[in-house]
């Protein structure tokens, strides 16, 4: 025959029972019906944030209650009485200037009050709602960006359709551009001190311009030198497409298409303007485009002037280009 190790409730002393509840963090309740008197123990009385000066009611015991929460939860206990079985309910609290969430847990049901009165355990569930909480946030945000990255990845597909001449010049194109992006969303993290809620500004511009120069951005020809500020994810995305759209255009026509050519990327900050020097040095003699440029030239635009807030200048010196970024302050960081 298999031994019965399992025990019941009566086999606990009352200071094991009392020490296992209060390892539990439980509360326990008692509430009569008629009288609308309700009792605590010493743990209630803590978790609540009352005293036993006075008597205790559900009524005042509402008084703490959130005023969000204070309707259902009246209407919840006084439906308890005709409720079958167990049941719970969650709601917050209000004790100081802390707001606690508590879980009520019984059972009900008129035939299975004894005296008219119903107990159950009071159960404070604050770190798993506050989790709860920042896993729904983490969610939402991780959708909000996932949407932004399709509705950019859309609009680039659409520009770069337009300006290809072939298959291969967009496909090329555009996982370029994609690519881009990718560095940049993986340089999205929280920063200290109030920094911004991306990454540095200095790192996003080596990390996306370090595939351009074969001895890394710092040691070989492309030197950046820009102010320490953080970079918000809006912000960080439009850098990068205006950084790639730069960088390519410095590959095919600019001071990257050959081996002598240089890249110096320094920045000021002059009031609430961020401003960007990019200087290319070394490469084939400019020329200034005619006309008013193709569609890269229009994203440059756009991206500065819809997630940036800015403008940008050229300035096409026989000796290389120099492009003038000037961005919103505010904007960078949001």
């Amino acid at each position: 025959m298999t031994e019965d190790h399992s025990f019941n409730h009566s086999d606990w002393s009352p200071g094991e029972l009392r020490g296992a509840l209060e390892a539990a963090g439980v509360a326990l309740w008692s509430w009569h019906v008629d009288s609308d008197d309700l009792l605590m123990d010493s743990h209630g009385y803590t978790l609540w944030g009352v005293t036993k000066a006075e008597p205790l009611t559900f009524e005042r015991l509402s008084d703490k209650i959130h005023p969000a929460d204070r309707d259902r939860v009246r209407a919840a206990f006084a439906a308890t009485r005709a409720v079958v079985g167990p049941y719970e309910t969650d709601f917050r609290i209000i004790v100081g200037p802390d707001v606690r969430w508590i879980s009520a847990r019984g059972r009900g049901s008129d035939a299975g009050i004894k005296d008219r009165k119903m107990t159950g355990i009071f159960l404070d569930v604050t770190g798993r709602k506050n989790a709860e909480g920042s896993h729904e946030l983490l969610a939402g945000e991780m959708s909000h960006r996932v949407k932004n990255l399709l509705a950019i990845a859309a609009g680039l597909t659409q520009i770069t359709s337009r300006s290809s001449d072939s298959v291969q010049a967009m496909t090329q194109r555009l996982t370029s551009r994609l690519t881009a992006l990718g560095r940049a969303h993986d340089l999205l993290r929280p920063l200290p001190n109030g920094q911004g809620n991306a990454a540095l500004l200095g790192d996003i511009f080596t990390v996306l311009l370090a595939p351009y120069d074969d001895e890394g951005a710092f040691a070989g020809r492309i030197r950046v030198a820009v102010p320490r500020l953080g970079v918000g994810e809006t912000a960080a995305t439009g850098l990068a497409l205006v950084i790639h759209e730069l960088a390519t255009n410095a590959m095919k026509y600019g001071a990257l298409s050959v081996a002598e050519g240089t890249l110096d990327v320094s920045g000021t900050i002059s009031g609430d303007t961020v401003d960007i020097q990019w200087s290319e040095r070394g490469g084939p003699d400019v020329v200034k485009p005619d006309g008013p440029g193709g569609y890269g030239n229009k994203l440059l635009h756009r991206t500065l002037a819809g997630h940036l807030g800015g403008t940008l200048d050229y300035d096409w010196s026989k000796d290389g280009l120099l492009v003038k970024l000037h961005i919103d302050g505010g904007r960078l960081s949001s």
